[in-house]
């Protein structure tokens, strides 16, 4: 398939280029308003947003009550606004979307730019992806998506020399989002605080919108609560305890999903944005621990967004429905 030829959707009636150019598919409220796009009557009705009951008035859509996927949701005292859907390049460290070439994975973005999903997370642990997220997502409008990098808190790098190199692989002036990555330990909190104060210096110059951490494992997580220089915390979550926090964060065993779904509840009270990861087993659920995982995130644990990897368009349509149906 080439740049530009139809693509199914995965539902029916709906065709999609695959330009890499921008299509104009939907508008966006510019006070974070859901996605209106434009596909058919069976799409919109699929996606939550109830076909022909929407008024608009100039160019701004007046939404119906559902939400949706591809909603726009404030991440906490950050006030960065993100799809609730992410597209995360991080499967197995990023080798599946790497797998896919340059064209295949320029392709599979713009296909969920098109769905509707303008959150993209990366990080600097996922090989070449930084660069491959910036050719996919060049030409489109910067103030059209959100993107989230995640960086190796290592010994003998300078913070904001490290962030300006991403900043550059990703062909992006900023970043609105940049966590530190990996956090698995008690101390990380101020193992750390050279890197924290080098994010902080970043946003001061405006190459960094938010900022935040990834906890792995127990002792790293029950540091999130109560942490004043966090506004964002990307936290594992499935309804299973898989490939989620333990006391050892590299456990293959279960992990304590009443402990995690409690700091959750904790870190939201306190104002942060959440973040959630392993919604599928790190690939190991069906369809149905799919569902049920997206499902247990909002409403059990109350996550803002989730994040996912794919290979391919169907899991594209999947998620897409499998957290209209949690949100339903």
């Amino acid at each position: 398939m080439g740049f530009g030829d139809p693509v199914d959707c995965g539902l029916p009636g709906c065709r999609r280029s695959a330009s890499p150019l921008p299509q104009s598919r939907g508008i966006i409220s510019p006070n974070g308003g859901g996605l209106v796009p434009h596909h058919s009557r069976r799409e919109f009705l699929k996606t939550g947003l109830a076909a022909g009951t929407l008024a608009v008035s100039g160019s701004l859509p007046l939404r119906a009550g559902r939400p949706t996927a591809t909603d726009w949701v404030t991440l906490g005292k950050s006030g960065v606004k993100v799809t609730r859907l992410a597209f995360g390049t991080g499967s197995f460290s990023g080798q599946v979307q790497r797998d896919l070439g340059q064209d295949g994975f320029t392709r599979l973005v713009r296909y969920a730019y098109d769905c509707g999903i303008r959150f993209f997370e990366t990080a600097e642990s996922y090989g070449d992806m930084h660069r491959m997220l910036g050719v996919a997502l060049k030409g489109i409008p910067r103030d059209g998506y959100r993107l989230m990098s995640k960086m190796t808190t290592r010994e003998g790098v300078n913070p904001q020399e490290k962030i300006d190199e991403l900043r550059k692989l990703a062909n992006t002036e900023y970043f609105d989002v940049m966590l530190l990555h990996w956090q698995h330990t008690a101390t990380w909190p101020t193992d750390t605080s050279r890197w924290q104060d080098g994010i902080l210096e970043s946003e001061s110059k405006k190459a960094v919108v938010s900022h935040g951490a990834s906890v792995h494992g127990l002792p790293a997580l029950r540091q999130v609560p109560g942490n004043k220089w966090l506004d964002i915390a990307m936290i594992r979550m499935n309804h299973k305890g898989i490939r989620m926090d333990a006391e050892d964060y590299k456990t293959d065993g279960v992990g304590n999903v009443s402990e995690v779904v409690t700091h959750v509840k904790e870190v939201r009270k306190e104002g942060m944005g959440v973040i959630s990861m392993k919604l599928v087993g790190e690939g190991t659920f069906n369809r149905e621990d799919r569902k049920a995982a997206m499902r247990f995130a909002f409403k059990n644990a109350g996550v803002d967004c989730v994040t996912v990897g794919y290979k391919n368009t169907a899991e594209i349509d999947e998620a897409i429905e499998n957290l209209n149906l949690a949100l339903a």
